[in-house]
């Protein structure tokens, strides 16, 4: 800052004796006095006056910046009961009856749109996820293997239609258990992306939008962390086949009843109006039947009979003959006697789409469409619901129940609590996809925290894998064994990965990963999308391009990399933690260009192209106009009470380039503020 100028005028002491006295806040009397002598000396004696700042002022009146992870407080803004009539308790019993019915009622809406936004995928991608599972050459591959379980499970959006083709695999002989595992660690990754898309509908609010994605996106980090833990340790010892192999060796199983099926015999009767899938043709496919390929999906005959008769046949030769005894000759045709199987087909199925002509892929498309638009609608509505009734005293009643912990020493306990609800919860629904969906909103409005939503998702990483057991054994017997020890090596994988991450509180990594990505997702909203793409589509996609290439290629690309990514973690682990540690200039990144360590000119390229694809559709423009400058006013405001910027500067700042965003933290120790 410039020196002030000599001082002539009294006005000047005067106004300098007003600073003098304005820093008495922070120094007390005696400073006070000192100062004020010192400049009163200076003054009169017409020296050139030293810089005064109020930063401290400025630091000492900024209010405290609120922790975004917070649970916020829903306070109830309505009158309070003692303060109603007769009337107004009895409207207000019945409103609430009325939202807990349409609650109840979005909510079945919301399960069956998940059903049928399952179906819609695999009708697009259900018989491409077959043709993926033929070439087993690939799939002795472990790697190959993984990255194959995700992309079919993201394909079908459902792990255990990619457990059943596994398991169809497996008892064709066509793949081992051993070569199964590492597809049943992918298809654990390939079931989080469904709970990750419904965290992207509650992005119209940005501290929302960063608890939801967090909680989201804590079950892609667990099992990510558990694969690259876990999946080196099987492929060396195969502890998880050894293990099931003894267990499923050491009982006599026979097949049972079907398992049973609690919350389909809710949903069915109306998702079945909407669709019906036939999924043995995709098992057909992945098992090389030819002729599945040309079958469709849809199922259009839904009550069939099945009859075997013993007629006679012709065949080429007589070595094609069933038997010797069943083989005779008349003329020159061989006969023989063969079972032939007659399928009558009785009653046609009532959905939408059981005469219609369309393909395959035009229905999966159609079902997408009409499943996200419903699935999207509830989601905000159960939000704004739920927004509404967990205000006050019922909000502070169910915090209170689901976040806090026992009384020391059973502290603890309160996270095996949860996780054995979740696995509960799990099993009842029969769908970890649905329970963690359910509870990511919950988690964006605050009535969960991220830290008792980790235990919650692990239990329904249990839970489905208990309903994946019940269904094996139900399983007929030429596949019972299998499908046990599939079902079992799933579970035990899952039980692994808690033991790893979490009992110890410092090994719950996927909760601080999470929390960093809620940050910059917060900050910068298209990189969910961005995230979705490369976890589960991209980066399977181009292991998977690299495996088909053989071992040498895999290694030779992935290895490097793979080091290059442990190397920059390690880095910036010891960048916040030990900084003097590293050698100057790997202290920060700065020596890097921008774009290859900050968000900031990515983001402004992706701002920059969707204003421009804004100008060009007119009710587009509109909603971004109005929420830009709501945005807009919200950040000036921020500006204004919490910085203190200069009002030039800020000018400049406005023309130069696009505003920081409103969730950037300020800098309380770095401001570069002056005096006036």
């Amino acid at each position: 800052m410039a020196p002030w100028p000599e001082v002539e005028k009294p006005e000047t002491n005067n106004y300098i004796g007003d600073s003098s006295k304005q820093s008495q806040n922070m120094a007390g009397k005696e400073g006070e006095n000192h100062k004020a002598g010192n400049v009163t000396s200076l003054g009169n004696k017409g020296e050139i006056q030293p810089a005064f700042s109020t930063i401290a002022l400025i630091d000492e009146t900024r209010p405290e910046e609120e922790d975004p992870w917070a649970l916020p407080e829903l306070q109830d803004t309505g009158v309070k009961w003692s303060e109603l009539d007769q009337k107004g308790k009895i409207i207000r019993v019945l409103y609430g009856i009325g939202k807990f019915i349409m609650l109840l009622g979005l909510l079945y809406m919301f399960v069956c749109s998940l059903d049928i936004l399952s179906s819609a995928f695999q009708l697009v991608g259900g018989k491409a996820a077959g043709d993926i599972f033929k070439d087993d050459s690939v799939l002795s591959n472990p790697v190959a293997g993984l990255v194959i379980g995700v992309l079919v499970t993201v394909m079908v959006q459902s792990s255990s239609t990619s457990s059943s083709i596994i398991v169809s695999m497996v008892s064709s002989t066509l793949l081992t258990v051993r070569a199964a595992i590492p597809i049943i660690m992918g298809a654990n990754i390939g079931t989080s992306v469904t709970n990750t898309i419904v965290a992207l509908m509650q992005a119209g609010d940005r501290n929302e939008f960063r608890r939801a994605f967090a909680g989201a996106t804590i079950h892609d980090f667990f099992n990510w962390l558990a694969v690259f833990a876990l999946l080196p340790i099987e492929v060396i010892s195969g502890y998880l086949y050894h293990l099931t192999n003894v267990i499923v060796e050491s009982f006599q199983l026979e097949s049972g009843e079907d398992a049973p099926e609690l919350l389909k015999v809710i949903t069915d009767p109306f998702t079945k109006l909407i669709i019906e899938l036939d999924k043995s043709v995709i098992n057909a496919i992945a098992t090389n039947d030819e002729s599945a390929k040309n079958k469709s999906l849809v199922k259009v005959w839904c009550v069939t009979e099945t009859n075997v008769t013993l007629q006679n046949v012709t065949v080429p030769f007589p070595e094609n003959c069933t038997s010797i005894d069943f083989c005779w000759t008349e003329g020159n045709m061989t006969w023989t006697l063969k079972n032939e199987t007659e399928t009558d087909y009785i009653s046609k199925c009532q959905h939408l789409f059981a005469n219609s002509d369309l393909p395959d892929l035009a229905i999966g498309l159609i079902l997408l469409a009409l499943s996200l638009l419903v699935l999207c609608s509830c989601l905000i509505m159960i939000v704004k619901l739920l927004n509404s009734v967990l205000k006050g005293q019922v909000a502070s009643v169910i915090k209170k129940t689901i976040n806090t912990d026992f009384p020391f020493p059973f502290t603890w306990l309160a996270g095996y609590l949860a996780m054995l609800a979740g696995a509960g919860m799990t099993f009842v629904v029969q769908s970890s996809s649905v329970f963690t969906s359910a509870i990511t909103p919950l988690v964006g409005i605050g009535v969960i925290s991220i830290e008792r939503s980790y235990p919650l998702t692990l239990g329904a990483n249990i839970g489905t894998t208990t309903t994946a057991i019940l269904a094996a054994l139900a399983s007929p017997g030429s596949t019972l064994k299998y499908s046990l020890q599939i079902a079992l090596c799933h579970f035990f994988f899952n039980v692994s990965g808690i033991i790893l991450f979490y009992p110890i509180p410092y090994t719950r990594l996927p909760i601080r990963m999470s929390k960093t990505l809620g940050n910059i997702t917060a900050q910068y909203r298209w990189f969910a999308i961005f995230y979705l793409l490369v976890c589960f589509f991209l980066l399977p996609l181009f292991v998977f391009g690299l495996s088909l290439a053989g071992w040498p290629v895999l290694l030779g690309v992935c290895l490097p990399l793979l080091a290059l990514f442990i190397a920059v973690v390690v880095i910036n682990v010891m960048q916040k933690r030990r900084p003097h540690s590293l050698p100057e200039k790997l202290q920060n990144w700065d020596f890097l260009p921008t774009w290859m360590h900050s968000l900031e000119p990515w983001d402004n390229i992706i701002m920059a192209s969707l204003a421009f694809c804004g100008k060009h559709c007119c009710g587009f423009c509109k909603c971004c106009k109005v929420n830009a400058e709501q945005e807009g006013a919200k950040d000036k405001q921020l500006k204004t009470t919490e910085v203190y910027e200069n009002t030039m500067a800020m000018a400049d700042e406005e023309r130069g380039g696009r505003r920081a965003p409103a969730v950037a933290s300020v800098d309380k120790t770095g401001t570069n503020n002056t005096a006036l």
